[in-house]
């Protein structure tokens, strides 16, 4: 696994040894995902939530990112080391503990993450939880903020949503998709891009 392009271009990604800890964003995923985002990972503040490796949040931060925060019980060190190699890790905040602990901790802070990862473990229902806390949030996430989700391609249940709206989807193969969100609120007004 490694850094596809920006300032930490090339370098490669520590990943757990032995158990299945984590199952890393494949390199063709994570390359089309970021086609997708382009210019708007710009100044970009990120939170990486059942972040693994780092590897979603590492490569936000080598293309423009302004900063990040990586939430992950099992793996903060390997996360710590991963921002070490890439030279990043003036630029993040690495949390040891639980996402969902984590999301309601950043939210009563104002936070207001304008890019939000989410890649848990697939067929346990935590996106589906985690989509349900960030709507629930009032200052998590940004006026035109985008929470990236990624999820099993046979994962379709999205939940009842408030706030929060699917925008865009992309499936990859018969294993991974991604699925895009942002708020009612903010969907069809002007994007930064446009403006």
């Amino acid at each position: 696994m490694r850094v596809i392009t920006g300032s930490a271009r090339g370098c490669r990604l520590k990943t757990p040894k032995g158990a299945d800890v984590t199952r890393p964003t494949a390199d063709r995923v994570k390359e089309s995902l970021f086609n997708i985002l382009g210019s708007m990972v710009m100044q970009r503040k990120v939170l990486d939530i059942f972040a693994g490796t780092g590897n979603l949040g590492i490569e936000a931060l080598s293309r423009g990112a302004e900063s990040a925060v990586f939430v992950d019980k099992a793996t903060a060190k390997l996360i710590e080391e991963n921002l070490q190699l890439t030279r990043l890790a003036e630029k993040a905040i690495v949390r040891n503990g639980d996402v969902f602990s984590e999301l309601i901790r950043q939210g009563a802070g104002k936070a207001e993450f304008s890019l939000i990862f989410c890649d848990p473990p697939y067929h346990k229902g935590l996106w589906q939880e985690a989509l349900r806390c960030i709507d629930r949030s009032r200052d998590l996430m940004a006026e035109n903020g985008i929470l990236v989700v990624e999820h099993g391609a046979d994962e379709n249940d999205v939940p009842e949503l408030a706030r929060l709206v699917l925008v865009h989807n992309r499936r990859y193969g018969h294993t991974t998709q991604i699925s895009f969100f942002q708020w009612r609120s903010y969907v069809g007004t002007e994007t930064e891009e446009e403006a």
